[in-house]
């Protein structure tokens, strides 16, 4: 592929253009309208492609597919990425910048000089010196997350359309919403995709592999408080406020948290708050790589907390769990030429293979429990949700060659 011209830069910089930011407080699917213009972008120019069954649904979705050209029986594969970003940082009106040769000086983001990056706090980009950068200018993040993912299918995809002679299989192409809120697969038609393995593009640093993450549930509890008249309280008001900070406060400070914890040790993490004196409800997200320990930071969870209400007469408290999604390395190793392709696909790009693992999640690991093997390949997008995002252009090639490369060892081993 060295004297192909990748449009991968210029379909991102279109892309990110587009406000997709989704709502995790919306009762819609998807969680915001907005979502469905950059679907309908993509619809346009994957027919463009000659991709004629490319189409978006009444959820968001965007299901297309790039025919196979081979004669062998070869399993469909499918490249998925996601549509909405982060509601952490607006979305809106974003002015993407590229800058060219970057020489490992700060960035200086124009919009808000205040907001600058640099290589002591974002060290991957001392590896990135001499690369094409793309940032926001400084007022918004930069949506890399996961419109990189996009653009890089988009590359591949019109680079196997132009060059017949590689051989590959039904490629299945699939875009969704609302990944970003926990929400990415509720509404996909499975029979329609109609794929047998699957691989999201939704990792960060060149050549990482995730065949791993953690496995989710969130908790929810709402703290009931009895209310009284201020004036008239004494020995009757029960303040469900200062139940809930209490309780809050009880958390282990050096451990369970986001903040203190690295690597493969999980967490406990409270995400929203709110209520008044009578009536305080609480979320929780909490996240492990071995499924088993989620149920025991729960039942400690549910200790501290009764332990806080015991000091509280006259406060009690409903407990709930909701189970969000799972390793998807349970699924994935029952499939091992899954990974051993998209191994043989990164280095085939020359590119030095990082395997890792995830501490979140992503649409592939559901997809991966509702019947598609999907792991997880790199973008290049690094710094996501936040002012500081940026993207290295050729990290973005190379997984444009990867895919391509990919699709290619599918039809080799049919």
């Amino acid at each position: 592929m060295q004297s192909y011209s990748f449009t991968v830069a210029d379909r991102f910089m279109r892309y990110v253009r587009i406000d997709t930011q989704s709502d995790p407080f919306s009762k819609t699917a998807p969680s915001t309208e907005k979502q469905k213009n950059l679907g309908r972008m993509l619809v346009s120019e994957l027919n463009e492609m000659g991709l004629s069954d490319a189409c978006l649904d009444e959820y968001g979705y965007v299901y297309a597919t790039l025919p196979g050209n081979s004669t062998k029986k070869i399993p469909v594969i499918c490249f998925c990425a996601h549509m909405d970003t982060a509601p952490d940082c607006s979305g809106r009106e974003v002015r993407p910048i590229l800058h060219r040769h970057y020489d490992g000086s700060d960035i200086i983001l124009p919009d808000d000089p205040g907001q600058v990056i640099s290589t002591t706090d974002h060290p991957y980009l001392k590896s990135k010196i001499g690369d094409d950068i793309i940032t926001a200018s400084g007022t918004t993040l930069l949506g890399a997350d996961d419109k990189a993912g996009i653009a890089i299918i988009m590359d591949a995809i019109e680079y196997l359309r132009a060059h017949p002679q590689l051989r590959h299989g039904d490629i299945r192409i699939l875009f969704t919403p609302d990944e970003e809120i926990g929400r990415g697969v509720d509404h996909i038609d499975m029979q329609k995709l109609g794929a047998d393995f699957g691989y999201t593009l939704d990792a960060g640093e060149l050549g990482s592999y995730e065949d791993e993450t953690f496995s989710a549930d969130g908790v929810t509890i709402v703290i009931h408080g009895i209310a009284a008249h201020p004036g008239y309280a004494k020995d009757k008001m029960v303040n469900a406020i200062k139940v809930a900070s209490a309780f809050i406060d009880y958390l282990p400070r050096g451990e369970w948290s986001p903040e203190t914890t690295e690597g493969r040790f999980g967490f406990v993490h409270p995400v929203h708050m709110e209520g008044n004196a009578e009536k305080v409800t609480l979320q929780f997200i909490i996240r492990d790589f071995i499924t088993a320990r989620l149920a025991a930071y729960e039942d400690s969870l549910r200790d501290k907390l009764e332990e806080v209400l015991r000091k509280t007469p006259g406060a009690r408290a409903d407990f709930s769990v909701q189970q969000q999604y799972r390793n998807m390395k349970e699924v994935l190793d029952l499939h091992p030429r899954v990974s051993e392709y998209a191994h043989q696909a990164i280095a085939r790009a020359g590119v030095e293979l990082k395997r890792s693992s995830a501490r979140g999640g992503t649409d592939g690991s559901r997809l991966s429990f509702m019947g598609l093997p999907c792991p997880n390949l790199f973008t290049g997008e690094m710094a996501f949700h936040g002012k500081h995002e940026y993207v290295s252009v050729q990290d973005m090639q190379k997984s444009v060659e990867t895919l391509v490369h990919l699709a290619m060892i599918w039809e080799e081993r049919g």
